[in-house]
């Protein structure tokens, strides 16, 4: 890892930031009015936090933790909903520290584990995940809902 990198917390201020990684973690242009809202959102609820990578002045990567309390396990669970490391950066360490930091933010919440969803094509980012301790142990099914 490079000894320049530093992981803060985000705030509302890092909006356009965050907008643009998760444009290129889903390869497209999300709508806007959509995104805001749901940053919004979730940039207040003390469930949800989101941490940004910084190399040289520049932010490089992000991700985010949401950590709720989960009947099936009695306990608290953190989930990393979105991870995105600028593609000129990656394979340089920034993925493993914002890993490092999100766990060991979430066992300090006092999370018993964390748990990540990634889309089934996206195989590089599986690889990491298993690299960085994660097990296939469930499958995921969405029910998509007609936009009327």
């Amino acid at each position: 890892m490079h000894s320049a990198l530093t992981i803060r917390r985000a705030s509302i201020a890092d909006r356009a930031i965050i907008y643009d990684m998760i444009c290129g973690l889903e390869n497209t242009a999300l709508d806007r009015k959509g995104f805001d809202a749901a940053f919004d959102r979730n940039i207040t609820s003390p469930n949800i936090s989101y941490f940004i990578a910084e190399l040289a002045g520049s932010s490089v990567g992000v991700v985010s933790c949401h950590i709720q309390a989960l009947l099936h396990h009695a306990a608290l669970v953190a989930e990393i909903q979105e991870m995105y490391v600028e593609p000129e950066h990656r394979s340089q360490h920034v993925g493993k520290a914002l890993m490092d930091h999100v766990a060991a933010f979430a066992q300090a919440e006092g999370a018993i584990q964390m748990e990540v969803t990634s889309r089934a094509t996206r195989e590089q980012a599986h690889r990491f995940y298993q690299r960085e301790g994660f097990e296939k142990s469930h499958v995921k099914l969405v029910r998509y809902f007609k936009i009327q």
